[in-house]
């Protein structure tokens, strides 16, 4: 009887764990158009930032009661601030289908990307209400899986690289390429299919809304691009992600912001420094691009690196999973998409409790 109770048991917490997050309902019906900001990337989008515990350097628990940083994710009775006015739905491809990791209103809950940063500048400036939707996966290149509709092959050193919707990823000129089970530009369908499938179902995701507006695109990724092909590649192809990106889901005039990759600091060289060079090259105050004037902006991440006896582990590709890393970096996305919107900045220390 005891072996038949655990079986039952443990068959409805893999329920449980399988089925998506119900949506909480907590906050009043919107009356404005829903805010969405898509969020779009790879492994540093779905987020490495550690929480604790906090004697361990560079959590957010340390560094919120150890260096009096990002008090505004506290109340005062030492829980986690939860925002009922920023939603936050978090979306994968599973296999054929579509997975949902997050549907909730905005807090702190376990490991987390640039969205907590972000979506505490933007809440706080915005006189309407917010929807974060994040759809990527993790390690993904821009100039193979998530490469956008319309890039065509191109020839780099005696090899010719798929243009979208081509398989495989690279063939000797002259020869008849052999399809895989993978085509360039699949992970960019699969992410804007899944984005597209949530704002069809809108109140499912966000309680009692009836409408929404896409205000925006919010893009960190570059490290699988760190090769000699796609970085040589990777400006023109980023400059047909947010041209797509904006056809795709009917906004020409949706704002875009990125921050580039930044492994190592300012000791990131070769073809990373190459990515990240590219990544500046859109931004529409300094950058090669005038019709991004306005509508563009890329930030510097690099500042933002910490090093490994700062943080809770040694691990560079995820940014030694350094929570001010993480946050920084969503609060420096979130200020330059606020500028960009017209919005007014909150002031410096700002919060909601």
């Amino acid at each position: 009887m005891r072996c038949l109770l655990l079986v039952l048991a443990l068959a409805a917490f893999a329920r449980a764990q399988e089925a998506p997050p119900p949506a909480s309902t907590s906050a009043a019906a919107p009356s404005k158009p829903v805010q969405v900001f898509v969020m779009l990337g790879q492994s540093n989008m779905l987020g490495f930032g550690r929480v604790g515990p906090s004697e361990l350097q560079g959590t957010l628990e340390n560094l919120i009661q150890k260096h009096g940083k990002y008090g505004f994710w506290k109340r005062e009775d030492g829980s986690w601030v939860v925002r009922d006015d920023v939603r936050y739905v978090r979306v994968m491809q599973k296999g054929d289908a579509m997975g949902v990791h997050a549907n909730e209103w905005l807090t702190v809950k376990g490991n987390f990307g640039p969205e907590l940063g972000f979506g505490q500048v933007v809440g706080d400036a915005l006189d309407a209400p917010v929807l974060l939707l994040k759809s990527c996966i993790g390690n993904r290149s821009l100039g193979w899986d998530l490469l956008p509709p319309g890039s065509e092959r191109y020839e780099f050193e005696g090899q010719i690289y798929a243009g979208y919707k081509d398989s495989p990823l690279s063939w000797a000129k002259g020869t008849v390429p052999v399809p895989i089970a993978w085509y360039a530009g699949k992970q960019y369908d699969d992410d804007v299919a899944n984005a597209k499938k949530v704002l069809a179902e809108l109140p499912k995701y966000y309680p009692g809304a009836s409408s929404y507006e896409i205000a925006g695109f919010v893009w960190w990724q570059g490290h699988k691009d760190q090769n000699a092909a796609h970085a040589s590649r990777y400006e023109q192809n980023l400059v047909q992600l947010i041209q797509m990106l904006r056809r795709d889901f009917g906004a020409p005039h949706a704002k875009f912001v990125l921050a580039t990759i930044a492994f190592g600091g300012e000791k990131l060289a070769g073809h990373g420094l190459q990515v990240a060079e590219a990544q500046l090259a859109v931004d529409g105050r300094r950058g090669n691009y005038q019709e991004f004037a306005g509508n563009v902006a890329a930030i510097d991440a690099r500042p933002f690196w910490r090093e490994v006896e700062l943080s809770p582990m040694n691990q560079g590709h995820h940014y030694n999973q350094n929570a001010e890393t993480y946050m920084e970096v969503g609060l420096a996305l979130g200020r330059a998409m606020v500028e960009m919107l017209g919005a007014e900045l909150p002031r410096q220390g700002e919060a909601r409790r």
